[in-house]
């Protein structure tokens, strides 16, 4: 098949990935290359080129930092962008074109193209991508959500046609049966509020074992206030490693702590520490509950420190190679890319029997911005 894949545009597509959307980027677009599709990834100028990348703009994040005029030009060069590229995928040669940037305008203008698009719901809704997603009344995209707990909070504004679980490459997070001699808890992902990385200082302190953290400083005031004054021998921030030091580092680990204070879309990170064999204590958000069963997980309530370390000493006692057959059951990628690549086929085949004419592009309603234009997020 010709797949085309539109990115996100705020962080390359390359290690080290700035967060679970990049990683799943990267990885669906290596398989299916490695499976023998010809894919283009659309992504930010800075992306790794052996992907299949055409570059359409460069990376929006180092534009919003500062003022809002920053952020003004950040969201511009955003929407011309995505609207150039769903002007000329018009005339592309794709069997699919596969939507798993967050942005409004691929799906509002899904009706445009004559090939299927396929539209990942990766997050909770928001006032952006819910605008587009309600003003897409194209037949020829199909919504998939990330785990069941995605499509239940979008339910009110569409209908998930399947919902693939996110996957991970099972071999470059390898199982370790013990972890390493001196002990110690991980905690890995984005450092920002809403990961929850003061409640894991806090609860690696009641338990008793050094925490390791790792990770990009993405909200520097909050590092500053509620994560620097915390660190010291017992807590050390190593840095944003690439995967192959990431995937040491979680699996020495005794136990990894997931600390989320939003509706987790999905869980990354619980499923790279479970392949890792490394059991997991974590707050009960979003789809954290879809992966974690008694064999490899404890589910702590949402924002309680004490409930989070009574989880984490539990979670010292679970077997790690459970840990690891959760992960082979529930977590790898192979399953999600032969969800995607069946669902691609099943479009294709339905659009090729549809004889109806696309919807051309309206340039002056696709140029004007949703209504909520005046929020950034």
């Amino acid at each position: 098949m010709r797949i085309g894949i539109i990115a996100h545009l705020k962080h390359p597509i390359a290690e080290p990935f700035a967060g679970g959307l990049e990683m799943h980027t990267h990885l669906l677009a290596r398989a299916l290359r490695n499976r023998g599709h010809a894919v283009t990834v659309f992504a930010s100028s800075g992306s790794e080129r052996s992907l299949g990348v055409e570059p359409i703009c460069s990376e929006t994040a180092l534009d919003n930092v500062g003022t809002a005029e920053a952020t003004d030009v950040a969201f511009f060069r955003e929407h011309h962008a995505y609207l150039s590229l769903m002007n000329d995928l018009r005339h592309g040669d794709f069997d699919v074109i596969h939507n798993n940037s967050l942005h409004y305008l691929p799906v509002t203008l899904a009706d445009s193209l004559p090939m299927p698009m396929v539209t990942t719901l990766h997050t909770p809704p928001f006032c952006w991508l819910e605008s587009g997603i309600r003003l897409c009344s194209a037949e020829n995209n199909a919504f998939v959500a990330v785990s069941r707990s995605v499509a239940a909070l979008w339910a009110h504004v569409a209908r998930a046609e399947e919902v693939i679980l996110n996957g991970i490459d099972l071999d470059k997070f390898a199982f370790h049966p013990r972890p390493d001699p001196g002990g110690y808890l991980v905690w890995y992902g984005r450092i920002v509020p809403e990961k929850g990385l003061h409640f894991a200082i806090e609860a690696a302190h009641r338990i008793g074992l050094p925490l390791r953290i790792a990770g990009p400083i993405l909200d520097q005031d909050y590092y500053r206030s509620l994560i620097e004054p915390g660190l010291g021998t017992k807590a050390v921030h190593v840095g944003h490693l690439a995967h192959s030091e990431l995937a040491r580092l979680v699996g020495g680990a005794r136990a990894s702590l997931c600390t989320p204070l939003w509706d987790e879309p999905y869980g990354l990170v619980v499923a790279e520490a479970l392949a890792c064999g490394v059991p997991v204590a974590a707050f009960a958000r979003g789809a954290i509950p879809e992966i974690l069963d008694a064999s490899c997980g404890v589910l702590a309530t949402p924002d309680d420190v004490a409930s989070l370390a009574a989880a984490g000493l539990a979670a010292l006692d679970l077997d790690r190679r459970a840990c690891r057959t959760r992960a082979e059951l529930a977590c790898d990628a192979v399953r999600m890319v032969d969800g995607y690549e069946a669902l691609y086929r099943r479009r294709i085949a339905m659009v090729r029997n549809d004889t109806r004419a696309p919807v051309k592009i309206d340039a002056a309603y696709a140029a004007a911005p949703p209504p909520c234009a005046q929020q950034h997020v």
